[in-house]
């Protein structure tokens, strides 16, 4: 339905003594992925809390490690939505390196809220609309 890339290197922060990603950056990326794709989709995260008034919260995270990306790679992440959401919205990302390899995956749930009353609300019609046009 929506699939999106984000390409970066390795940074020397992100690594540890043995010059391999911590496990904790790779939820980062998920991050970053996601954050992108809204962007890329037209609705930037300040954007749905300003003018949708929503808020986004995360309400799992899944991650299974497969190879240690390292100092040096070049990383492509990747955020997927197959279906439309309801009241979650399922998120499945990967991470590899630059030789295709998978480093990572796994799934996110992102549930939406009011951002005046924090009350959990469905997913916005405007949303879904986004959704929608991105999938035709």
């Amino acid at each position: 339905m929506v699939h999106f890339e984000l390409k970066f290197p390795v940074r020397y922060y992100e690594t540890d003594q043995m010059g391999v990603v911590h496990h904790s950056n790779y939820i980062r990326y998920f991050e970053c992925a996601r954050n992108g794709m809204m962007a890329a989709l037209g609705l930037p995260i300040e954007v749905a809390e300003k003018e949708l008034h929503i808020m986004i919260p995360i309400i799992s995270v899944e991650c299974r490690f497969r190879l240690p990306a390292r100092m040096g790679d070049t990383l492509t992440v990747t955020a997927d939505i197959e279906k439309m959401p309801l009241a979650k919205l399922y998120v499945k990302q990967t991470v590899r390196n630059q030789d295709g390899q998978l480093c990572a995956e796994g799934q996110v749930v992102l549930g939406f809220i009011n951002s005046e009353t924090f009350a959990p609300v469905p997913c916005p019609q405007a949303f879904l609309d986004i959704l929608q046009k991105a999938d035709a």
